[in-house]
């Protein structure tokens, strides 16, 4: 289970639920990462470092791009034409509000190098207008809830 953040293109008063149905039907459809989410993902990589520190890449030819951060657990990928953000439900009070704020962070930089607009399902808003004490504390309860079911 992982906090999600979705890069969409939306239209000026497109519903959010068309959008992400459009964005569903696609990814049934494997294509190669077009030619301009290929460029944005070379400006993205340096700056997530810069943010991040070390993290893994993983390149699959032109369909897929994978970047992690194995102390967050952080992850944005590109599969095609889609890409996403997540994290997993590891962190609770003052920890969610850290990595909710790297991941705000980097949401900030792929919608700058790709004109993606990030969304945040959880909270079906687009993430520049969740409060951040919103998603911190849901990643928290969240968090709690399943350690308290399957243990740390």
């Amino acid at each position: 289970m992982s906090y999600d953040i979705y890069f969409l293109n939306r239209r000026d008063g497109q519903p959010w639920g068309e959008v992400l149905e459009a964005m569903e039907d696609a990814a049934e459809d494997s294509e190669p990462i077009p030619a301009h989410l290929l460029e944005a993902w070379d400006r993205i990589v340096p700056q997530a470092r810069t943010l991040l520190g070390e993290v893994e890449i993983t390149e699959y030819e032109q369909e897929s791009r994978d970047l992690s951060h194995s102390r967050t657990g952080i992850d944005l990928s590109v599969c095609g034409d889609e890409v996403s953000i997540t994290v997993p439900y590891w962190h609770a009070g003052d920890g969610a509000a850290v990595v909710l704020g790297q991941v705000s962070a980097l949401a900030a930089i792929v919608e700058r190098e790709t004109g993606l607009t990030a969304y945040d399902p959880q909270t079906e808003r687009p993430l520049r207008e969740t409060p951040p004490e919103g998603s911190i504390g849901l990643m928290s309860r969240i968090t709690e809830d399943l350690r308290s079911r399957y243990g740390s």
